[in-house]
C-alpha cells in the first residue's frame, strides 16, 4: 500500500528571505520553506560589509590588509574572497538548516510578504559547509517534515 506525505510538496510555501538567524540578511543564501505548520530556514555565504572584513583581515592576515586596503568595490572583494572566503555562521560551519514551528505570518505595512514568526526554538538542525550539501539538505530537511513526523532526537549539529 502506497504511503501518502501529510502535506505533500504541491502545499509548501518558499520564501525569498532568510527565516532565522541574527546576520541572515547578510547571508548570500537562504531557503525558506513552510512545510505544513513548519517553517524550514537554510542560511550560508555569510558576507559582511567591508569595515568588518578589514577588521577580520587586520586580525587573521596584518600583511593582506597592508597590501590590499588600496582596492576598490569589486577589487576588494575579488581578492579578500580569494583569501578568506566566507564568513562561518557558526562554530565549523559556513550553513546551517534549522527547523522552527511556523507562527503568524507577516502582514507588516510596505512588506506583507507572508514568511511566517518563529519562536526561536529551534526543532531540528544540521551543518555544511558547501552549498551542495546545503541545498540537499534542506530538501531532505523539508521532505522529512513533510511527512508530519517531528524529529525527536538531540540536534545533530
Amino acid at each position: 500500500m502506497p504511503s501518502t506525505v501529510k502535506h505533500p510538496q504541491s502545499t509548501w510555501r518558499w520564501f525569498g528571505s532568510p527565516g532565522h538567524f541574527i546576520c541572515g540578511k547578510q547571508c548570500r543564501f537562504h531557503l525558506c520553506t513552510l512545510v505544513g505548520g513548519y517553517l524550514i530556514s537554510t542560511v550560508g555565504e555569510l558576507w559582511f560589509e567591508r569595515p568588518s572584513r578589514e577588521i577580520h583581515a587586520k586580525i587573521h592576515d596584518p600583511q593582506w590588509l597592508v597590501k590590499n586596503q588600496h582596492r576598490k568595490g569589486d577589487d576588494f572583494d575579488a581578492v579578500y574572497m580569494e583569501r578568506f572566503g566566507f564568513e562561518e555562521i557558526g562554530l565549523g560551519r559556513k550553513y546551517e538548516t534549522m527547523v522552527f514551528k511556523a507562527g503568524e505570518p507577516c502582514r507588516a505595512e510596505g512588506c506583507n510578504c507572508g514568511l511566517p514568526a518563529i519562536d526561536s526554538t529551534e526543532l531540528n538542525f544540521s551543518i555544511y559547509n558547501d552549498a551542495g550539501a546545503a541545498n540537499i539538505g534542506h530538501l531532505a530537511m523539508c521532505l522529512t517534515w513533510a511527512n508530519g513526523v517531528p524529529v525527536t532526537e538531540e540536534l545533530n549539529g
